[in-house]
């Protein structure tokens, strides 16, 4: 989840709405910024038109040979830059505050593939196609600007703002990311960093729990059987008090091997699906729990997984943090998704900032583009919603087991 604060941006203006104040006829700030872009104008629109001219003509002319095709992707790339040093201008003389186009994809791809992504690579050709297109327009806007300095500054402000105008909209038309195509490769990648960390995380916890719970414990039983062995001929009564010890400590081993498996993926869930694995873990909060799922099939099992582990942090939280004495946990199908909603009558006040582990579950849910949205104000009462892509459960042989063998009970 992310959230959005209103800037000002450089003029006065909002950076939400990237929209100057009034041209007036005193000079103020803004006015001498948009000013200064257009006597910038052209300068920079003659390096621009210089470098799509030369370098990337060249390179066109230049595919019938080897080199062509590889000169041409180097300018494409370097006409990136371009992109990059004109929106930075347009932000700090006339507030547009443009989104950065996502990078290339460079990693897993070899070399023919590179080239091909650099010279498919809309981005580039959108800055060229600016740069070809602005350089007289470059010109016409230094010239007016220059003679109004000196002959027509009183209307100056009014001028200088009706050709930022044009600009600012050559520079949304054809600097901005690929609209919705762009923006959602920038969160998948971000989504992927966090899918990666959240595994990585869960990596390192199952680790310190197998070394530090039962994997010390069996050590110590194998210890303590080993004393009971060299003690079995000389002193059988402390041999078999150290096997009854034994058997408590494999006993205690099986209970924390049950409970890791059960905190990586519980059998409840795999066999009778997400109604009776949400009432198992209902039935272990400390408040009482009304659970209703009303779903006509069974989702995906990583979407199966992800809604009982964000329902059993949710509860725990309940039981830690709310003061509540009751509690209810709603799931349903909508259309493509899949529903939760967990609400208490607690004390409230919860937040994603608040410590309680609310971050954590809306940054896993956003990285399968789910959504995570809290509603709790101060004295309750507190409902979470969250909201998951639906897909069909495909069946396999695992999935198609449905039963297990009864775990043995020692002694």
């Amino acid at each position: 989840m992310t959230a959005r604060t209103l800037t000002t941006a450089p003029g006065g203006g909002a950076a939400g709405t990237d929209r100057p104040p009034p041209p007036r006829f005193a000079f103020d700030a803004s006015t001498w910024k948009e000013i200064a872009h257009l006597l910038l104008n052209f300068p920079a629109s003659l390096v621009g038109f210089v470098y799509v001219v030369t370098v990337l003509s060249t390179g066109t002319f230049l595919t019938v040979t080897l080199i062509g095709l590889p000169l041409l992707a180097l300018g494409l790339l370097g006409a990136r830059q371009l992109g990059k040093a004109e929106r930075a201008r347009a932000r700090r003389f006339l507030g547009l505050h443009i989104e950065e186009p996502s990078p290339l994809p460079r990693r897993g791809q070899d070399f023919l593939a590179r080239l091909w992504a650099q010279l498919k690579d809309t981005v580039a050709w959108r800055t060229a196609l600016y740069e070809l297109i602005r350089f007289p327009w470059g010109v016409l806007t230094f010239s007016l600007t220059l003679v109004s300095l000196f002959v027509l500054w009183p209307v100056l402000p009014f001028l200088a703002r009706a050709m930022t105008n044009v600009d600012r909209l050559l520079v949304r038309g054809l600097l901005s990311p690929s609209d919705e195509l762009e923006r959602r490769i920038a969160e998948l990648e971000s989504d992927r960093g966090v899918v990666v960390d959240t595994a990585a995380a869960d990596l390192r916890r199952i680790e310190r729990d197998l070394h530090d719970g039962a994997q010390a414990r069996l050590v110590n039983l194998a210890m303590g059987l080993g004393l009971a062995k060299e003690k079995l001929l000389e002193d059988p009564d402390s041999a078999a008090r150290m096997v009854d010890e034994a058997h408590g400590e494999v006993k205690l081993a099986l209970q924390e091997l049950r409970d890791l498996a059960r905190g990586i993926h519980p059998a409840v869930l795999t066999d009778r699906g997400l109604d009776a694995a949400l009432s198992s873990v209902a039935s272990r909060c400390t408040v009482p729990v009304q659970v209703t799922a009303s779903l006509p099939a069974r989702p995906a099992a990583a979407i199966e997984g992800i809604a009982y582990f964000t329902v059993s942090e949710l509860l725990q939280n309940i039981s830690k943090h709310s003061g509540a004495s009751a509690a209810t946990v709603d799931v349903w199908r909508a259309k493509n998704r899949l529903l939760i909603q967990v609400t208490d009558n607690g004390r409230g006040g919860a937040s994603l900032d608040a410590g309680t582990g609310m971050a954590g579950l809306a940054e896993r849910l956003g990285a399968v583009d789910g959504l995570f949205v809290i509603d709790s104000p101060p004295g309750g009462p507190t409902t979470v919603t969250a909201e998951l892509p639906w897909r069909d459960r495909v069946e396999g042989p695992d999935s198609r087991h449905t039963g297990r063998r009864p775990e043995p009970q020692p002694g």
